[in-house]
């Protein structure tokens, strides 16, 4: 075969690289990969966004990136009547694996498991999904080169990555900060004169926020949650432990978040969402050990009802949606209840936002009951992480589980009216931080300085098989699982006419599937043992 003029370069510049740092090389394996990989896609033998597998000793496997490289996430085109595509993630061997498929005539074969779809069942319209540009996430990414930054980038927002469409952003620091602070850390400064953004703002949050935004083809829609008050406010005076916003404060700190919104538009920065405070029952904890503050769902509907919602009003940001909450699920619906009852709160209330953390003690029944109770009220699930549990290790790297866990949940989410899933940091380091207050934690991508690296955990490939699939505006259809033996779906009709299927298997036995839906055929393959596959029709 005649090598075409770009590849020779490519070989040139490869071997000529390859003779110059070999003697330094930290990791050799991963530059050989990449070099075979350079060569190999100009031969035809394998495709430009392969996975580069990497084994750290768990039950699968990371993709490395780097500078040069990274993996693709791929998009469904056109498809020709009576076509689908399946995209396949495998515990063994798989990230995102393309089949073609064809719709056959109805069959009644007793060797499949049949799913029925039933597009003329609708629920509710999805909002999206996405991540958190926490100052961890940031100072993390800055640790990378330029080219390697893009990569992971684009990775989660670009078309060439997982279309993420959410980004949460924190209201001054959290704990996944290298310190606890504010805005305003200036006693009595009732007129916020001393208010200002901080260099975690100006270095690790705007730029990459408005990075992301450059490389999405749609707006990312940004959600703002606030982790404490000025210490000065609070009956405490501390940014942690037992303690909560002191009445006197009510308006300031309203105002406070209002300036917020100001400094971050004056960036070009806008949001869609606000939750007046992030898990308010922390600060409800003796001792709590990060930054949090204390609410009653009383004094929460009093805020919101009072202050913030008039205040964002007159300051000209009404059309920011305020979700109550931002907790627990177990927390439903008594919370929601109690602040909805409050006339003026719920008249400034769009929604409420829920937290994965005790999701094994509380159904996800009570998502929809809080639904049928409050219809016009979207729910949207806005942090969840693995390795927050004591005898869990922060970071596993490879760990097929955890994707199994996100996945597992996204479903059961989606399929009890939750409008979208956002994970918690878009990266961490190799030891789940940095976090002032020791509580490391895992994330999708794993960040690694010393390598110019990047490893794009199971996890990450768990919520793009969602977000990439399920565009904003799709609606949740009616699905029927004969077979829920460890096996999990949900469905979606797309504004674009095309159907997304999400099936989980986590059994350790392939499973013959027949997929039906009676305005098309049927569609017959296999989702291999502990697999995530996505199936997009028209």
């Amino acid at each position: 075969m005649q090598l075409t003029v770009s590849a020779l370069v490519c070989f040139d510049t490869w071997f000529r690289l390859f003779l110059l740092v070999l003697p330094k090389m930290a990791n050799f394996n991963f530059f050989c990969t990449s070099f075979l990989v350079s060569i190999l896609v100009y031969r035809g033998v394998v495709v430009a966004n392969d996975c580069i597998p990497r084994h750290y000793g768990k039950s699968s496997f990371v993709c490395v990136c780097n500078a040069t490289y990274c993996d693709d996430s791929p998009t469904v085109g056109d498809l020709a009547a009576g076509q689908a595509t399946l995209i396949s993630s495998t515990r063994a061997d798989a990230r995102f694996r393309i089949t073609n498929l064809t719709f056959v005539g109805f069959s009644n074969s007793l060797l499949a498991n049949q799913i029925f779809i039933d597009p003329s069942v609708q629920y509710q319209k999805i909002l999206g999904f996405g991540g958190a540009f926490t100052d961890a996430a940031g100072i993390n990414i800055a640790k990378l080169s330029i080219l390697a930054q893009q990569n992971l980038l684009k990775s989660y927002f670009g078309s060439e990555g997982i279309e993420y469409g959410l980004g949460r952003v924190p209201i001054g620091g959290s704990d996944f900060s290298t310190l606890a602070y504010t805005y305003d850390d200036f006693p009595g400064d009732n007129n916020l004169a001393n208010f200002s953004l901080t260099k975690e703002d100006l270095f690790f949050k705007i730029p990459y926020i408005s990075w992301a935004q450059s490389f999405s083809a749609k707006p990312i829609k940004l959600l703002a949650s606030p982790w404490s008050a000025p210490a000065w406010m609070k009956s405490n005076g501390k940014l942690n432990g037992k303690g909560y916003l002191l009445q006197e404060y009510y308006q300031v700190w309203a105002e406070y978040i209002a300036r917020f919104f100001e400094e971050y538009k004056s960036h070009n920065l806008h949001f869609f969402a606000v939750t007046p405070q992030n898990e308010p029952s922390d600060g409800n904890i003796p001792d709590f050990p990060f930054n949090c503050m204390g609410w009653t769902p009383e004094q929460q509907a009093m805020f919101v009802g009072l202050n913030l919602g008039p205040t964002l009003e007159a300051s000209g940001f009404g059309s920011v949606k305020i979700m109550i909450m931002d907790d627990q699920r177990l927390l439903l619906p008594k919370w929601a209840e109690s602040v909805l009852s409050h006339p003026l709160a719920k008249k400034y209330v769009a929604g409420v936002a829920v937290h994965w953390y005790t999701d094994l003690f509380t159904p996800a029944t009570v998502l929809t009951k809080f639904h049928e109770k409050f219809p016009d009220h979207f729910i949207l699930a806005t942090e969840a992480c693995e390795g927050d549990k004591p005898w869990q290790p922060a970071v596993s790297l490879g760990s097929w589980e955890r994707l199994e866990s996100y996945a597992h949940n996204i479903i059961e989410d989606l399929n009890h009216w939750v409008t979208g899933w956002m994970d918690w940091n878009l990266a961490l380091d190799e030891r789940g931080g940095p976090n002032w207050a020791g509580n490391f934690v895992d994330s999708p991508i794993i960040v690694n300085k010393a390598r110019d690296e990047f490893y794009k955990q199971p996890m990450f490939y768990a919520l793009g098989h969602f977000s990439k699939y399920i565009p904003e505006d799709s609606v949740r259809i009616g699905i029927d699982l004969i077979d829920n033996s460890n096996f999990f779906g949900t469905a979606f009709k797309r504004p674009d006419g095309k159907h997304t299927v999400v099936l989980l298997n986590r059994s350790n036995e392939d499973k013959l599937i027949m997929l039906v839906d009676r305005e098309r055929g049927a569609l017959e393959f296999t989702c291999p043992a502990r697999s995530l596959n996505t199936v997009v029709y028209g």
